[in-house]
């Protein structure tokens, strides 16, 4: 893989704390050098140490590493929010386009999460609502078959803010659950160890592979024909 990346800087969650208690212009104007050195250029060189991956995996997936492609400004849009100016946490996101259903790794002062973000809406190319009820046991069946089960934790987003819903998603018995929310994430945490190290670049290619065949659901009309294509490309999934 391309690209130098050696695992993110501990100054990363110190950043974000401090940035809880000082959420203002000025203390983040002091500390702009800090942001530029250990947040962006990392972020940056993560992005591209996994885009080579990701551009054979799936070339309409976006890997420049750019603001607003897969980098969330941290500075808030004050026009359409209120309140502190900064966003408290950290998002790398990788999908086709805004809104989009997509993986992702997520910093804040104390945690570091990665898995997918599903966008369950009616939209032009957003499919998982109308796959949802077409191919619920195909879904469980992947989950299963993947060794999926209890390793990844459901958060509905549909209040903006994560809520927690199930500690342990298992689809055999929870998969209902998927129809109550228009956005929810599956993930897990990663321990910092790991974010301090280029492990963590595997750590997310290990996540996309395991959960690319949910992801299929969100992309595609004909989601099975391209988790075909994907299990002939990369092979079966092994734990």
């Amino acid at each position: 893989m391309k690209g130098s990346f050696n695992g993110f800087n501990r100054i990363l969650f110190s950043f974000f704390a401090e940035l809880e208690k000082n959420n203002n212009l000025k203390w983040f104007n002091e500390k702009r050098e800090h942001y530029h050195k250990f947040i962006v250029e990392p972020s940056k060189q993560f992005i591209t140490s996994i885009s080579p991956f990701l551009n054979r995996l799936n070339p309409s997936i976006r890997t420049e590493p750019k603001f607003n492609e897969t980098i969330m400004r941290i500075n808030k849009d004050l026009r359409f929010s209120k309140g502190d100016p900064y966003r408290n946490y950290w998002l790398i996101h990788f999908g086709r386009f805004k809104m989009d259903s997509e993986f992702f790794l997520y910093f804040d002062s104390k945690n570091s999460d990665i898995g997918l973000f599903i966008n369950n809406t009616k939209g032009d190319n957003l499919f998982f609502k109308k796959n949802f009820e077409l191919y619920k046991n195909d879904i469980k069946n992947i989950f299963l078959k993947n060794s999926l089960n209890n390793k990844y934790s459901l958060y509905s987003l549909d209040n903006k803010e994560p809520k927690e819903i199930k500690k342990k998603f298992d689809a055999e018995k929870d998969l209902f659950l998927f129809e109550k929310f228009k956005m929810f994430l599956l993930q897990k945490s990663v321990p910092k160890k790991i974010v301090f190290s280029n492990k963590i670049v595997f750590e997310m290619i290990k996540m996309i592979t395991e959960l690319y065949p949910v992801y299929c659901f969100c992309i595609s009309p004909n989601p099975l024909k391209e988790i075909e294509k994907f299990q002939n490309e990369f092979g079966e999934i092994v734990e």
